[in-house]
């Protein structure tokens, strides 16, 4: 009998973890899935419902705009960037997510490609008008979460807008009682994405519709 895809997703990512690889697991889950053999949970087949609900509040105008999708998968969320009017970039870790995000979109007007979070291009420092993070920072473990908020950060251009979706826990939680993937965010965490010049202007916590013992952060930040 074939193993259960949710066992398999799961088995993956504790073995890639075990191996001190935080990242490598991202391309193995996305490779299985590919082959019918594992699934990637945070794959909706559509754009997250707070992104959709945050688009519909703040109604962002992207004519003339750069946006940076994080950690985008096979693309559903920069899809719906892309709609916005959004010079839309797109990147993964995964060779085979961005592949998949061709597949599914053909006609995209985004631009997906491969790049990792820990070490991004040069040349996308400060320079997005709009930083989509969505469930990337908390699928990695807790230890790795600080270097990789600051490199969200640093990708929001001056007068720019960074959007932060994840799961949530409570700050008395400890570390170690947390047994990911996910590894959801505290409020702590939310917090250490403002800088001097990046500010949280909006912060909303709400239960999953799915699952409502499990709740939500929608953070928004403003560059200066």
């Amino acid at each position: 009998m074939a193993e259960d895809p949710d066992v398999v997703s799961r088995r993956i990512a504790r073995e890639s973890l075990d191996r001190d690889d935080p990242t490598g697991w991202f391309e193995q889950l996305y490779s299985a899935a590919a082959d019918g053999a594992a699934v990637v949970p945070w794959d909706r087949g559509t754009a997250h419902p707070l992104l959709i609900e945050w688009i519909d509040e703040a109604d962002p105008d992207g004519a003339g705009k750069t946006a940076l999708v994080v950690g985008a998968g096979t693309g559903w969320d920069a899809e719906r960037i892309v709609d916005c009017g959004y010079d839309t970039t797109a990147f993964d870790i995964s060779p085979t997510a961005i592949a998949t995000a061709h597949r599914n979109h053909p006609d995209s007007k985004a631009h997906y490609m491969t790049a990792d979070l820990l070490a991004p291009p040069a040349d996308w420092h400060r320079a997005f008008d709009l930083v989509v993070e969505i469930y990337t920072v908390q699928a990695l473990p807790i230890p790795v979460q600080p270097a990789a908020i600051i490199q969200v950060t640093e990708l929001v251009a001056p007068g720019g807008t960074l959007l932060v979706i994840a799961a949530a826990r409570a700050d008395d939680e400890a570390d170690e009682a947390v047994e990911g993937p996910p590894w959801p965010l505290t409020r702590a965490a939310i917090d250490s994405f403002t800088t001097p010049d990046l500010h949280l202007i909006q912060l909303s916590r709400s239960p999953s519709p799915v699952d409502p013992t499990i709740n939500r952060w929608r953070a928004e930040y403003l560059r200066d």
